[in-house]
């Protein structure tokens, strides 16, 4: 417990989106641990598609189940109370402690932020009794105008808990000392107060050369600089929601995969161990962009299939991945990729969008019905192929039925998931995360067309690299003040 006995709150916000806050907080929880500290990761509100499955099984952001691993805990729907999934361009699926409860416009959802922070508290309340150290983190910026009215993901919370600040700028975005002190000149003087230092993110080259403006921010705004965290080379830390397109370096045989980016993309993250393997050249094809020569192609997950497929469509996709598994290529789909194959999307309670019926791709010899009732699973499991073994989470409204589900994957609660074509071209299954799995990603790169695979532990990079962030807090930060700001000095 902290030094007065009393369970600690730090907050992390940002300048801007993608200033570091998830890194800086997945830091601060390893550098505790380490320290024998129960710390536990916090995010009061996260708006993002990309998700993992909790323990009690809900589902909160993988920015916080990767900080919960940082922490060495198990992911926990509390860490994560309000979960927001877009599902158009003013719409969203409205998850509350792991629970989807209806999607809002953004209007409605403004209406009900009272109910949701009520939600929020009563998660932070149930983890400051468990643990001396909530290390949340904020969303966005707090000096976003717009959205302070009811705010409950920055300053709102930390005002409603009393907690101190930590205000994180990435210098690589460019104008960093305008982005902390327009941020602060922003905010009240109630939460100007509590900022209680900042931390620049990202920086290459001499420190030498930086420190003039270090002294001059402090002189300027009367708080410390806590430090400055240098640019990781070779360093990955799953995205909250935007795709990370950097690849390891290749060498030796190889083989092209490609992701054709849906606008509702989900659980991209899926794909991280393919683009950190050396042997696979994943390219990921946006808008407007044609899907080229590729030994695999992989449909993604959707936040709204039936829509994203017509987008397919109305790319020419469609057209390419039949050209493509004409020439031989593979295609796989997972969970709305998977949805896709098939040979009809029902939505008759409009979950995703207006109720309706889409033809599928017909591909394979089922039909799938969006239903309420979300289905929500930490699975393991062997694939059909290689009998491999593998482990990975279901998130998916989706209930699939036909002639065609062989069984891609035999689960070891008994169940089969998904389906292969006759031909062996042709697979889909509902888990995410099965590239995670050493011996499922090789079977599958073997299917793909790879002959000799080199074997990649991703829990293990992943697990270095949280070790490197930690040792970037004891390295660049000033670990007495943080120690004092987590109720420990």
């Amino acid at each position: 417990m902290p030094a007065t006995g009393v369970p600690a709150t730090l907050m992390v916000q940002g300048t801007t989106s993608d200033a570091g806050k998830s890194t800086l907080v997945t830091a601060l929880c390893r550098w505790l641990r380490r320290q024998g500290v129960a710390v536990v990761p916090f995010k009061p509100q996260n708006m993002a598609l990309n998700s993992a499955v909790t323990e009690d099984g809900g589902e909160i952001g993988r920015a916080q189940a990767v900080q919960a691993q940082a922490a060495g805990l198990a992911p926990h729907t509390d860490m994560n109370p309000v979960l927001l999934k877009p599902n158009s361009d003013t719409g969203a699926q409205v998850i509350i402690h792991g629970r989807a409860i209806s999607s809002m416009e953004a209007a409605a959802y403004h209406d009900y932020k009272q109910v949701a922070m009520d939600a929020v508290l009563a998660s932070h309340r149930r983890l400051s009794a468990a643990y001396s150290v909530v290390m949340v983190e904020g969303a966005g910026s707090p000096a976003e105008i717009n959205l302070r009215a009811g705010d409950i993901a920055n300053m709102g919370f930390a005002e409603a808990v009393d907690c101190p600040v930590i205000l994180i700028a990435d210098i690589d975005k460019g104008g960093v000392f305008a982005h902390l002190v327009g941020t602060l000149a922003l905010l009240s003087e109630s939460e100007q107060a509590r900022i209680r230092g900042f931390v620049i993110n990202r920086f290459r080259g001499d420190i030498a050369l930086l420190q003039p403006g270090l002294d001059w921010l402090e002189r300027r705004t009367g708080k410390p600089v806590l430090g400055v965290l240098p640019y990781l080379m070779d360093f990955h830390l799953e995205a909250e929601d935007a795709i990370d397109t950097r690849q390891a370096a290749k060498s030796g045989e190889s083989i092209r995969v490609a992701v054709p980016v849906l606008p509702r993309i989900s659980n991209h993250t899926d794909f991280d161990p393919l683009r950190l393997h050396p042997q696979v050249e994943l390219l990921f094809v946006g808008p407007g962009q044609a899907i080229p020569p590729a030994d695999l192609i992989i449909l993604p997950g959707s936040k709204s299939v039936r829509a994203d497929l017509a987008f397919l469509r109305g790319q020419g996709w469609s057209a390419a991945i039949q050209k493509h598994l004409r020439y031989g290529g593979k295609l796989l789909g997972i969970c709305g990729g998977l949805q896709m194959l098939g040979q009809a999307i029902d939505d008759p309670s409009g979950l995703e969008g207006p109720p309706g019926s889409s033809a599928g791709l017909g591909l394979l010899e089922f039909s799938t019905v969006l239903e309420p009732e979300k289905q929500l699973r930490n699975v393991q499991g062997r694939l059909r192929l290689e009998d491999a073994p593998v482990s990975g989470y279901e998130i998916h409204a989706g209930v699939s039925r036909g002639a065609g589900l062989n069984g891609a994957v035999r689960l070891d609660d008994g169940r089969s998931d998904g389906a292969i074509s006759a031909d062996g071209q042709v697979l889909g299954t509902y888990l995410h995360g099965l590239f995670e799995s050493g011996a499922a990603c090789s079977a599958l790169l073997r299917w793909a067309g790879l002959r000799e695979v080199q074997t990649v532990d991703y829990q293990a990079l992943r697990e270095r690299d949280i070790e490197r962030l930690a040792d970037l807090v004891e390295e660049h930060l000033d670990t007495h003040k943080l120690r004092e700001l987590c109720g420990l000095a």
